[in-house]
């Protein structure tokens, strides 16, 4: 059975930034245009440094489609690197003299810990890979697995709930309500907290400092029966949490109502089950976040991750440098004030390579076409239960 399975490749300042995809099925409808408009939404948002004004980044596709179509062999992708011209001898490949060496480590970064782990003296070693630019090719690959889950009539959508101390008031957003997001400078449904949001994050920047948030994404359409519960690593939401907190800065996720639900009683936080002849099961409500047991419950399905001040700071921490231990303050690279309305578009790429990797596990398939048929007959099963 087809797996969904993927890589990326590259550094942050090296000629490019690679990546594969398999299990893919044949039929998809996939263009660069597809791809480059998430890349475009990643490189956007109020608080956002130098590195996106140098960056304009465009996807290569280099194999796994054809004449505008997937054909079910792995995808394979390439976006450039435009700053490698400033970069092409401190990164060659090839031997010589080392230049810009980083031996001041970062405080809140994998500068320290990966020098230490990889036995590099200079942490440009390290930084280069951990760096948030490999994000771009998640979201290039998910820009994949977004134009396949649409086949089957699966969104993937979200906003910003909060940037520093302001925060969006909740509410039960529609499908229809995320289109407003991409219209707001800071990714935000709630207008009434746009312009405060945008006027922390200068406050910030006037202090040298940088700020934190929290994103929500939901997914719609999703069937029944995702995810299982018979063992610890097939419950979805484990799945969730683990690809989402592997983007960079991420610290915290929670599902549905989430955290919210350790301080609330149950008649308060469970949702009740409804029956209906045509629909089927339901739910009244969705504080469960679409999962229960680890399996989809064809509601919408809910997460919330928390991201932390980014570590570059202009105005940097102390820190020791590695070889004459002495101390300094910490090295500055170019760096954001905030990232929140950017990370959403990461957060999206990542719960759409989850929920393609559930797909293919539930139904299996080696065209979109035989994929559909199955989710069609499933769905008239679920009906009939």
């Amino acid at each position: 059975m087809a797996k969904w399975r993927w890589l990326t490749a590259g550094e942050s300042h090296g000629p490019g930034l690679m990546g594969l995809v398999e299990g893919v099925p044949s039929g998809v409808s996939l263009t660069r245009d597809m791809i480059n408009s998430d890349l475009a939404r990643r490189q956007q948002g109020y608080g956002r440094g130098g590195r996106m004004a140098i960056e304009r980044d465009q996807v290569e596709i280099y194999g796994g489609v054809r004449h505008g179509y997937t054909l079910g062999s792995p995808v394979a992708l390439l976006v450039k690197n435009r700053d490698f011209a400033n970069w092409s001898d401190t990164m060659s490949v090839d031997p010589a003299p080392t230049d810009r060496v980083v031996t001041r480590p970062r405080p809140g970064h994998a500068d320290l810990v990966g020098g230490i782990k990889y036995g590099h003296r200079d942490l440009r070693n390290v930084l280069e890979r951990a760096s948030a630019r490999e994000t771009t090719m998640r979201v290039a690959l998910g820009a994949v697995a977004r134009s396949f889950l649409k086949e089957l009539g699966i969104t993937v959508v979200g906003h910003v709930v909060s940037i520093g101390s302001v925060e969006v008031t909740p509410q039960n957003w529609t499908e229809a309500d995320f289109a407003e997001a991409e219209f707001s400078p800071v990714r935000v449904i709630d207008k009434r907290a746009e312009e405060a949001m945008m006027e922390r994050i200068d406050e910030a920047k006037e202090a040298g400092d940088t700020l934190g948030g929290s994103f929500e994404i939901v997914a719609f359409g999703l069937p029944v029966g995702l995810g299982s519960y018979v063992q610890w690593d097939r419950r979805l939401e484990a799945d969730l949490g683990r690809a989402l907190l592997s983007i960079p800065a991420m610290k915290a996720v929670e599902v549905g109502t989430g955290f919210q639900q350790a301080n609330q009683s149950g008649s308060a936080v469970h949702d009740a089950i409804w029956w209906d002849r045509d629909a089927g099961f339901s739910r009244r409500s969705n504080r469960a976040g679409g999962l229960e047991g680890g399996i989809t419950t064809g509601m919408p399905l809910t997460v919330r991750v928390g991201m932390k001040p980014l570590s570059t700071l202009m105005s940097p921490l102390g820190s020791f440098d590695i070889e004459s231990k002495e101390p300094f303050l910490a090295q500055v690279e170019r760096s954001d004030v905030t990232a929140v309305p950017a990370a959403v578009t990461i957060g999206e790429a990542m719960v759409l390579h989850v929920l393609a990797g559930a797909i293919l596990d539930k139904f299996g398939g080696d065209s979109i076409q035989e994929i559909k048929d199955r989710v069609a007959q499933w769905g008239s099963e679920v009906r009939r239960f």
